[in-house]
Order: C-alpha cells, then sequence, then structure tokens
C-alpha cells in the first residue's frame, strides 16, 4: 500500500510517499481501507520529534481516518458495536492513518453520520473523542448548583479542537466564549455558535468573560496553549471552575496564585487521549454515538472542513497546519 511515513523528524518536507506491507489486524481490531485521513497538532509534534510513539502503535503519523471495513481480526465483536465488512465508518487510531490501509480496535470505530462525506467524516473523531472526554468527562460541564447551565470558554475556538468544543456545548445549551487570533477568526468562532468571540491579540479575555458574567466568570475553560495563559485562565474562572490542559502550545510551565484554588475551589486538571487503552476510549466513542452523532446526523453541529489535500501532498497540509490561517480541519484524501 502507499502511505507517508516520516523519514526523518524535522520540517514538513520530511513527510515521504512510501510503499508499506498493508497491516493485519491484531484480535479485536479491524482493517480500514482509508479514503481520507484527518490531520492534528499531534501529527506535527510527532513529525518534530517531540511526540513519541506508543509501544505497539504505527510508525505511521494519522489519529482518525474515515473509510471501509474489509477485514476483522480475531474477537472482533461487529455484531455487538451494530457494525459489519462493508461498513463505511470513521474511527480513532493510535497512529497510521495517512496510509491506503489501516487498523483500529472496532470499538473506537463510530459509523459514518448520515449525510456525511468521508472527507467529513475523517474530520470528526481525534478532535470529538477529546472534546467529549476532556469538556463533558473531565471538568463535567453541567448543570451549576444553582440551577443554572454552567459556562465555557474555549482557548483557540479555530481550531479543530475549538469548532467542535463550541458547536457541541452550544448545542447542549451552554453559553460559550471564544479566543481567536484575529477579528475575522473571533467572528468565525460566533457563526460556528460563541456567544462572544475574542481576539486575543488585541483583547483581554478575563475582562471580558467577567463582564459578560456580572463579574462571575466561567465555570470550565478548555485550554491547548498553558504557559502564561493559566494565571489568567484562573482570574477567569468562576468559583468552583475548572481549568482542563490538552496541550502545551504557549510552554510547559507556569507561575500561578495558588491562594486563589484554595479561596476559589479551582480545579486545574489535563489528560493526553493518545495513550489511554481501548476500553476508555470505548466508552468515549458509545457516548459520541449516543449523545452527539444525533446532532450531526441532523445538521444541528456540522463537520469544518478548511481544505483537503491528496495523500501525496501530506507535507503542504502540514505547512498549512503551521501557518494557522485554517479555521477548522484539515484533511488528507487518500
Amino acid at each position: 500500500m502507499k502511505a507517508i511515513e516520516i523519514s526523518q523528524f524535522g520540517g514538513p518536507e520530511v513527510l515521504m510517499l512510501c510503499e508499506r506491507d498493508k497491516p493485519v489486524p491484531k484480535p479485536g481490531e479491524v482493517l480500514i481501507q482509508v479514503r481520507a485521513a484527518g490531520i492534528n497538532r499531534p501529527d506535527v509534534l510527532q513529525r518534530l520529534g517531540h511526540y513519541p510513539v506508543p509501544a505497539g502503535a504505527s510508525d505511521l503519523p494519522g489519529l482518525e481516518v474515515a473509510g471501509t471495513i474489509v477485514g476483522i481480526g480475531d474477537g472482533a465483536a461487529l455484531e455487538g458495536l451494530h457494525l459489519t465488512i462493508g461498513d463505511p465508518v470513521c474511527a480513532l487510531l493510535q497512529g497510521g492513518g495517512y496510509a491506503e490501509y489501516c487498523t483500529a480496535p472496532a470499538e473506537q470505530c463510530l459509523p459514518i453520520p448520515a449525510g456525511l462525506s468521508m472527507v467529513e467524516a475523517a474530520s470528526l473523531p481525534e478532535t470529538f473523542f477529546t472534546v467529549w472526554s476532556n469538556v463533558f468527562d473531565r471538568a463535567r460541564l453541567g448543570t451549576h448548583a444553582s440551577g443554572r447551565l454552567e459556562t465555557l470558554l474555549v482557548q483557540g475556538g479555530t481550531s479543530g479542537i475549538g469548532v467542535t468544543a463550541i458547536q457541541i456545548a452550544r448545542m447542549r445549551g451552554h453559553r460559550v466564549f471564544a479566543t481567536a487570533g484575529s477579528d475575522d477568526k473571533a467572528r468565525a468562532c460566533e457563526a460556528l455558535g460563541a456567544e462572544r468571540g475574542i481576539n486575543y491579540r488585541s483583547e483581554d479575555f478575563v475582562e471580558i468573560v467577567k463582564g459578560l458574567t456580572e463579574g462571575r466568570g466561567v465555570d470550565v475553560v478548555l485550554d491547548m496553549v498553558a504557559g502564561d495563559y493559566v494565571p489568567r485562565e484562573l482570574k477567569a474562572l468562576a468559583d468552583d471552575g475548572r481549568l482542563v490542559l490538552i496541550a502545551l502550545l504557549g510552554g510547559a510551565k507556569a507561575e500561578a496564585d495558588l491562594s486563589q484554588i484554595l479561596r476559589r475551589r479551582l480545579t486545574i486538571t489535563g489528560s493526553t487521549l493518545r495513550p489511554r487503552d481501548v476500553a476508555f476510549k470505548g466508552r468515549i466513542a458509545a457516548n459520541l454515538r449516543e449523545h452527539v452523532w444525533p446532532m450531526l446526523e441532523s445538521g444541528a453541529v456540522k463537520p469544518v472542513v478548511f481544505k483537503s489535500f491528496p495523500l501525496a501532498m501530506a507535507a503542504d497540509a502540514h505547512r498549512l497546519m503551521e501557518s494557522s490561517a485554517h479555521v477548522g480541519k484539515i484533511v488528507l484524501e487518500v
């Protein structure tokens, strides 16, 4: 099969088209003929040598795909997942998505929502699994003790994670605020459902969210920046608020006033999805199928695909990702 490999650590030019043996599904896995593969920031980090491949995972980049199930390994219980050979699916992977074929645990496969193309479906798994796990499971965005629905601030609202978090939270009735790097991107966040898009280059997100919440602050912050954002995010949180870190684009170290955490009962937490076990990811898949897939099929939540590239142009796709000029997801067509 054709695939894209990381020939050495470095810039986008190290992504090379190659020939690889077709993978063989292990027990509990399915073989997928890939039609499209999503691109994510962890792919860039892996290419740079900053994201080690988990033991047993493919060294090829690519954490999400859409395609057709063409084979199964021993013990892959497709019946319980309402899937069978020949079904179109999208799947979350530990790696190997930039290829004509890949394997995935059966529990991490979901049917393609009705009406979506393969390219649109390939943009879903990594961001939807991440958002559900962190915003709704870990941060428990829900109903406040006072009876009101809680509020959410999304840092990086036009990223793949951002456009997903804005839409799902808004459709579940929550007030959402989002930061972005330009006025145009801030307006794009509002078009997706954010009550207020905030240009972080010219506006103070702490001041704005405090003003829009009558001085209370937001209940949850979803942050992929970290670094010097952390002390400001603590100020932006309401009492009993939760800050969830999912990436460290702004740096891995921060100084913070810990007395705020004590006095206002704040929580700082975080997670990475890739190392978690299949059972954990399978539970997220079941929640997505129950709570979010109906939103996708009704059109209430929409995939946001900025641009797609042929598989052989993976380097160009990574250049676009690193430029941050996009709104939403970038996808490879296989």
